[in-house]
């Protein structure tokens, strides 16, 4: 498959550069190329800069991949834990619909993040997997707590695998951010107006029928991402 050349800068290099614009122009590379195949002359061509100025802020490629993904794991990991407060006693669909506004609200807009984590996962590169689950892991380990809290409150089904519905409640999630926006317009056309918010609600509501102890009782009212 053709992949999109990454753009050149023009004119002189600058001197000085942002920490935050090699991290967003490594995570392009990143995206497009994989850690292993990119280059730090690839990073600063499309920071604008020289190369001679990563070094100035980061010991290596490493350095930049696990840069970006401090850059928002943590706050999301922040937000996560205060959704799986076992204090919080609103109705677990509200609970679990709330963790898919979480993922909304912070990947929603980052594809170029979303690929680049999916890419390394999938490549499996020695050294990076440990990086990306140091983040990971405990973001969802505290979902499954949240799932743990369902079944002991009696309004999820005690046969519930709490760390598989983890995996496919936010694996979920994650594809129909990648997804749907490019599918969508493709299937609207039959009178039925079709968004990325109401694919949402349709694979929630689907998802809750397999997991609640009681599928018959009708979903709350689910508010709409914030953008």
């Amino acid at each position: 498959m053709t992949q999109t050349p990454l753009p050149r800068s023009r004119g002189p290099k600058p001197t000085k550069v942002d920490p935050d614009q090699l991290l967003d122009a490594a995570q392009a590379v990143f995206a497009q190329e994989g850690l292993r195949a990119a280059s730090l002359r690839a990073i600063a061509r499309h920071a604008g800069c020289d190369p001679a100025l990563i070094y100035y802020h980061f010991d290596s490629k490493e350095a930049l991949f696990a840069a970006l993904l401090a850059r928002r794991f943590p706050q999301v990991l922040r937000e996560m834990e205060q959704l799986a407060d076992p204090g919080d006693l609103r109705p677990m669909a509200e609970r679990l619909w709330a963790v898919l506004l979480l993922y909304h609200r912070h990947l929603k807009d980052d594809p170029g993040l979303r690929a680049m984590i999916r890419g390394e996962i999938v490549r499996g590169a020695e050294g990076l997997t440990d990086l990306i689950e140091a983040q990971i892991r405990p973001i969802a380990l505290a979902v499954r707590s949240i799932f743990d809290q369902g079944i002991a409150r009696g309004e999820l089904r005690p046969d519930l695998q709490p760390l598989l519905a983890t995996f496919f409640l936010v694996r979920m999630q994650l594809e129909i951010l990648d997804l749907l926006p490019a599918i969508l317009p493709r299937l609207a056309g039959a009178g039925t107006p079709l968004n990325l918010v109401s694919g949402m609600k349709a694979w929630f509501e689907l998802f809750w029928r397999g997991v609640a102890l009681d599928p018959s009782v009708p979903l709350p009212p689910l508010p709409d991402p914030v953008d």
